[in-house]
């Protein structure tokens, strides 16, 4: 599997990310590995938060949570999603799959890192892979704080502004990632934070992931993942597990799924629910430092 691999020198002048990365080796389907990036920051001992990024971020949307999370004692990893930030970046679309996704993720985080006891944060894809992960291994996990994100079966039709958003990236000639990521927040963007957004993808070769993600998303009932999602609810909606909904006030694209979350969960339906003011798609970036608070004391009690 052909790969791309960012210069670490791209990263240099990402702002308020003093944390090293930390890689892994994956399987790819070829027999070969790829390199996944993380971000493990924290006390050693401390209760673990799996922050889990969408697309077209990476590790870098949530680092004011991070900060947050890490002062109450809080043990942070942060993976890079293959395709994504420091991580290896497969170049041709077709090595791109749900199922790859999922298995790369759960092959750092369980095999790699052995993580248990795991409190998930996701947002935007980190959910779809997320939930998966929850579904499929519950037992490694002590609760979920779920962010504008849902698990779609391709039973129900996406809103009309996600496909607007997948049929702009596909007739980007280039595609400014940068700029992606800001028009998903409510809050103005500085220069060098939207810096730090392109800074994964200096050749426009290495966009094969953003490219290629809005198109993984199930639209079908007969999608390649529809399945496998739907046996994941079939789970979900009978867990347990402590389900906290943390969406932001002003995202059109993933705002709904929260009632329905709310509602076919078990966990989630004695919890009382936070709704970030302030804060679009990319809540972390808007409102990174709430939602640390809110997993901090979901998470602490």
């Amino acid at each position: 599997m052909d790969a791309y691999r960012t210069p670490d020198a791209a990263f240099d002048h990402c702002p308020d990310f003093p944390w090293e990365p930390a890689y892994a080796q994956v399987v790819d389907p070829d027999g070969g590995t790829l390199r996944m990036a993380y971000v493990d920051a924290g006390p050693a001992d401390g209760p673990v938060a799996l922050l889990l990024h969408g697309e077209p971020s990476w590790s870098f949307l949530y680092r004011h949570v991070i900060a947050e999370l890490t002062q109450r004692g809080i043990r942070c990893v942060a993976p890079d999603l293959i395709g994504f930030g420091r991580s290896d970046k497969p170049l041709d679309q077709g090595d791109y799959s749900f199922a790859r996704m999922v298995e790369w993720t759960r092959e750092l985080v369980f095999d790699h890192l052995d993580l248990r006891d795991v409190t998930l944060v996701c947002q935007d894809w980190g959910g779809l892979i997320g939930l998966r992960l929850v579904a499929e291994h519950e037992g490694r996990f002590a609760g979920v704080v779920a962010a504008n994100t849902g698990l779609p079966t391709g039973d129900f039709d996406m809103p009309e502004l996600w496909w607007m958003f997948r049929r702009a990236v596909a007739a980007a000639e280039v595609l400014d990632v940068g700029r992606l990521v800001a028009a998903g927040c409510v809050r103005p963007m500085a220069d060098d934070v939207r810096a730090a957004y392109d800074a994964p993808f200096p050749e426009e070769r290495a966009k094969a992931g953003p490219r290629v993600m809005p198109t993984l998303v199930p639209t079908q009932p007969d999608d390649p993942a529809a399945e496998a999602n739907r046996a994941a609810w079939e789970v979900l909606s009978t867990s347990q597990v402590p389900f906290l909904l943390a969406f932001s006030d002003s995202d059109p694209i993933t705002g709904a799924m929260a009632p329905i979350m709310h509602k076919l969960v078990p966990g989630a339906r004695d919890l009382d629910h936070p709704t970030l003011e302030n804060a679009g798609h990319f809540l972390q970036e808007d409102a990174g430092t709430e939602l640390g608070r809110v997993v901090a004391d979901f998470m602490l009690g």
